[in-house]
């Protein structure tokens, strides 16, 4: 009986351990749609003249900063 609390409870394990990889992995593709959103409305900005060079420059090194991160996935999708 111990050996199949012992495995009920590691197969349990194992499923909370995969739910948590995919929650992590849906909020880093949140976060770098995000990024990618901010990237486009500070170009978007500094072409109509409301924005500036730097915050672009800012948008896209921390897109590029996620992306090193938790790769360009969300790019894909």
């Amino acid at each position: 009986m111990a050996g199949f609390l012992d495995r009920a409870k590691e197969q349990a394990q194992s499923a909370l351990n995969q739910g948590k990889q995919k929650v992590d992995e849906v909020q880093a593709q949140r976060a770098g749609q995000d990024l990618l959103r901010k990237l486009g409305a500070a170009y978007y900005a500094e072409q109509r003249g409301n924005g500036s060079a730097d915050d672009v420059q800012r948008a896209l090194t921390e897109l590029e900063q996620h992306i090193a991160t938790h790769g360009d996935g969300f790019l894909h999708h």
